[in-house]
């Protein structure tokens, strides 16, 4: 499996296949042949069909100082997310082409050039192996991944920061965030709603809200596992830093702990909402929560597998189907909803241990949740063109 660190990725909403992906391909296009002329960009897949909502082209163009044009093939049918970059110079003469895959969670694959985004870190891709090697090695979960990534303590107390300052400013925020779907704010008002009813679902919620309306409007957030689940794991780092008062070093390594159990999911079925549905978004960022609030209560191995397991098996089948291809509806309401479940998932596995054993392990749902992923229509993997979606599109004609 890949390294951790890369699961909790910070950069710029409002998604981090169709946002994060494309900025860094373009990135290091100029850091390899320097600013050209011109640039055709091709775009495929989803990239092709939700890009303009979520400023794929835009972020490009930023980058390649807006030199460019765009072809949108929306009859591609391959579910890959790919994007062709094409440079020329002052006499039209085509100088440079790649071949770029966006992976999901801001990953990319190019033919032409070797990133460090599918470097093996860990010879384990299965929980019951890292069960394993752990039990013979007489190790914890957190000494497991520290011994594989000696730096992740220092890099994800940064990324806490970033989340911490992507509630904050979501929650001093107010103001229409789209235009084309008439929506405003609403983390602030839903704040001081669970203030006055003194509700911590409400409070969690809202800190939820805050960093996916961040996210939406293309401020600065942090994948978890991307962008469009964001708020989750943004809530329960927030609720834990600045309500429970937890030290910052023990929900750094609780997030490196969900990040285990991300990891798994990323490598043995999928992050990208374009590949696997919500459920590989949404569904997972719950699972990575569900481990991270076991670890944070201290539970054992036992519980936080069971948390885990229960946060993505009750997420599987969730479909993709955002409405103009924007990160706002059905996203952010369902990132509220998914932290208040991640704390259900770790309640369940806490008492039901002590009534009867599970029958269910993580690396059972996981392979269920990349069948399931497979088989949800292409239509309901953020194109666009189906759920929700297509409901808005047939309301407006």
């Amino acid at each position: 499996m890949q390294a951790i660190k890369d699961i909790y990725r910070i950069g710029n909403g409002p998604s981090s296949s169709h946002t994060i992906a494309p900025k860094r391909a373009a990135e290091l296009f100029v850091k390899e042949y320097g600013l050209l002329d011109h640039y055709i960009i091709e775009l495929y897949g989803s990239l092709s069909l939700t890009g303009k909502g979520h400023k794929t082209d835009e972020i490009i163009n930023k980058v390649l100082d807006n030199r460019c044009s765009f072809v949108f093939d929306h009859e591609f049918d391959e579910e890959r997310n790919i994007m062709i970059f094409n440079g020329y110079n002052e006499n039209d003469e085509l100088v440079a082409k790649w071949h770029v895959e966006s992976l999901g969670g801001g990953a990319i694959r190019i033919d032409e050039y070797e990133t460090d985004d599918e470097k093996e870190i860990y010879n384990e891709n299965s929980f019951d192996e890292i069960k394993l090697y752990i039990s013979e090695n007489q190790l914890s979960l957190i000494d497991y991944i520290k011994m594989h990534e000696n730096d992740i303590i220092d890099y994800l107390e940064n990324v806490i920061d970033a989340m911490v300052k992507s509630v904050d400013n979501g929650l001093e925020s107010e103001g229409i965030i789209s235009e084309k779907l008439n929506v405003y704010r609403s983390a602030k008002e839903i704040l001081i709603e669970g203030i006055m009813a003194n509700d911590n679902d409400l409070k969690l919620m809202s800190y939820a809200y805050a960093a996916g309306e961040e996210n939406a409007m293309g401020h600065v957030v942090v994948t978890a596992p991307t962008l469009g689940s964001c708020g989750i794991i943004a809530s329960v780092v927030y609720h834990s830093l600045k309500n429970l008062q937890y030290p910052k070093e023990k929900i750094a390594e609780a997030l490196a702990v969900g990040g285990l159990f991300g990891n798994i999911i990323k490598h043995n079925a999928t992050i990208s909402g374009a590949l696997g549905g919500c459920q590989a978004e949404v569904g997972t960022a719950c699972s990575m929560a569900s481990a991270m609030i076991a670890y944070l209560d201290d539970a054992n191995i036992k519980t936080i597998e069971y948390a885990a397991e229960i946060g993505i098996e009750h997420h599987l089948g969730l479909t993709c189907d955002p409405v103009y291809g924007l990160v706002i509806i059905p996203c952010i309401e369902r990132n509220a909803m998914a932290v208040l479940r991640s704390y259900d998932a770790y309640k369940l596995s806490k008492y039901k241990l002590r009534v009867k054993d599970h029958l269910v392990t993580f690396d059972m749902v996981v392979s269920s949740m990349r069948y399931t992923g497979k088989k949800i229509s292409p239509e309901l993997k953020e194109t666009g063109k189906g759920g929700l979606a297509l409901e808005f599109n047939n309301e407006k004609d």
